[in-house]
């Protein structure tokens, strides 16, 4: 008969996949090391031994997935290769929601994932940007794809919650026709409307706006 003793030696590959688990059905609200420590059934001590703190743990989580990520193959076009990358970014974000939450701070990243805002700069830069202007044009993406899913990351928890239409949606659907002519028009429709999605055109507008043609 085995003897009771210590529990095996965490691995940082069990820490990083538990991290993982935790922050996909909960969000990163809810990580901790107490946390992450009662669903390892180890002691908060074990966990610190390989990683400093919570900021460590997250960036380790990011770098994982973000080694994860397949390069595609990307248009050559530059203009095309923009809005490609933009999407993929988008897309790619979408199905890991939490790490738009952690990622809103703006001082976490993973290292790994810079090949994105090198594409979306570089291809800027072919298209005639300057460097600068490449710059401000990857965070005008990059606000409008972190802004489009913290919304609707939000709002689907809402409505979920809810079970029912919210608040706004049934108070525009009782809009008096006359007070607000354009939106009574499509009220009936408006949640439908509002949550739509229109990401790749959201972001092919954005280039169409900032980034010159005619290269």
């Amino acid at each position: 008969m085995k003897s009771a003793g210590r529990p095996p030696r965490l691995s940082l590959e069990t820490i990083i996949a538990a991290a993982d688990r935790i922050l996909a059905a909960e969000g990163p609200e809810k990580l901790s090391m107490r946390r992450l420590a009662n669903e390892l059934g180890s002691a908060p001590m074990a966990v610190y031994y390989h990683v400093r703190d919570k900021d460590e743990l997250l960036l380790r989580v990011l770098e994982a997935h973000a080694r994860s990520i397949p390069r595609p193959e990307l248009p050559e076009d530059p203009r095309e290769r923009l809005v490609t990358t933009a999407v993929l970014l988008y897309e790619l974000l979408s199905e890991r929601a939490w790490i738009v939450e952690v990622l809103t701070a703006d001082d976490l990243f993973a290292p790994t994932a810079l090949w994105f805002v090198e594409n979306l700069i570089g291809a800027a830069v072919e298209c005639g940007c300057t460097p600068e202007q490449a710059v401000d044009v990857y965070r005008t993406l990059w606000y409008y794809i972190v802004g489009n899913l913290l919304i609707r990351v939000n709002s689907g928890r809402r409505r979920a919650q809810a079970g029912k239409a919210i608040y706004r949606d049934q108070a525009i659907a009782d809009l008096a026709p006359g007070a607000y002519p354009h939106i009574a028009a499509v009220a009936d429709r408006w949640a439908e409307l509002s949550t739509r999605d229109s990401h790749r055109e959201g972001l092919a507008a954005i280039v169409d706006g900032m980034v010159p043609r005619g290269r």
